[in-house]
């Protein structure tokens, strides 16, 4: 069953970056994302405020506060790029190679930032990321002569952004049930979307079937599918497995938009892949440090269930898909 479901969840998680291709041929980056997380929101909200109504107790205005600046950089700051850079013509799995370097990077700075040990070993892996990135990226832009070279920088940022708000929630001190975080997350990013959309004029959404179309393929895959199975998953694998899992998401990707739009996969891509894969198992094998200290969360179905998640590791809790 955990198989089965680890599948779907690569799947699931990997589709975002599909999405994202999809609502880049119909409309704006703005307007595809505004559109994506009105609809969250309402919902979201809703079933925040009658199902985990108690989670909200205790919360100051200040835990909120935090939630949003949070959502704000994983979401908001995050997808923006990951969109805007597959608008410029960035391939999908190229976007979602330099994401997948983010728990290295993030595993690299919990040592001068949050004092923890990193071995020689993980900084080497960190390294072989690196370079993974570097190959593919070079692949990428060698193949597609019509996108400019600043384009593969927007993803970067995007990383960055996700490697700030980790450290941000690694220093929080308040227990937030998922439900409640996923629901100020996906209303902060529809405020900045719809604020970013209206004063661009692309607030108006297309009439054509295959904007909504993108939008349901996003709401539905990436957003329930992947991110329920992620808390689905966790409870059942814990952080590490689930973590783990994240790094098959770059090739399935590159894989899937090469069948489904014709984005390059040459020998290349394939190397800069198998590095990056490489990096990975040596940070992971690499990771000598004592387990940190766990956070008991409720899960977001019921608002009961306890769910464990570390408070600080290499790989960073995740935010909804791209």
């Amino acid at each position: 069953m955990n198989l089965l479901l680890s599948i779907a969840f690569v799947l699931c998680w990997s589709s975002g970056f599909i999405g994202a291709k999809l609502g880049a041929g119909s409309a704006s980056a703005v307007t595809v994302l505004m559109w994506r997380f009105l609809p969250l929101a309402v919902v979201l909200t809703v079933v925040a405020a009658t199902v985990a109504g108690a989670s909200w107790r205790g919360l100051t205005v200040r835990d909120v506060a935090r939630q949003a600046m949070i959502g704000v950089l994983s979401q908001s700051g995050y997808l923006l790029t990951v969109y805007y850079a597959i608008q410029l013509g960035v391939s999908s799995g190229t976007t979602a190679l330099i994401d997948g370097v983010q728990p290295l990077v993030a595993g690299a700075l919990a040592g001068p930032l949050l004092r923890q040990y990193v071995s020689r070993r993980q900084w080497l892996g960190l390294c072989l990321g690196v370079s993974g990135v570097a190959i593919v990226t070079t692949a990428d832009a060698a193949a597609r002569t019509g996108v400019a070279r600043w384009a593969y920088l927007i993803p970067f940022l995007g990383m960055c952004s996700l490697v700030a708000a980790t450290f941000l929630e690694s220093r929080s001190r308040t227990r937030v049930a998922p439900l409640v975080s996923l629901t100020v997350h996906c209303t902060t990013s529809a405020v900045v979307f719809s604020a970013l959309a209206v004063s661009a004029g692309a607030a108006t959404p297309p009439a054509g079937l295959s904007f909504w179309a993108a939008i349901s393929w996003l709401v539905v895959l990436p957003t329930f599918g992947g991110y329920g199975l992620y808390w689905l998953l966790l409870r059942r694998s814990g952080v590490t497995g689930v973590n783990t899992l994240m790094f098959l998401m770059a090739p399935v990707t590159a894989v899937w938009g090469a069948l489904m739009f014709g984005e390059p996969f040459g020998p290349q891509t394939a190397l800069g892949l198998a590095v990056g894969l490489t990096a990975v198992v040596i940070v992971r094998r690499g990771d000598t440090s004592p387990p940190t200290a766990a956070v008991r969360n409720t899960d977001p179905a019921d608002g009961s269930a306890p769910v464990t998640r570390e408070r600080v590791r290499p790989g960073p809790r995740r935010t909804p898909p791209s």
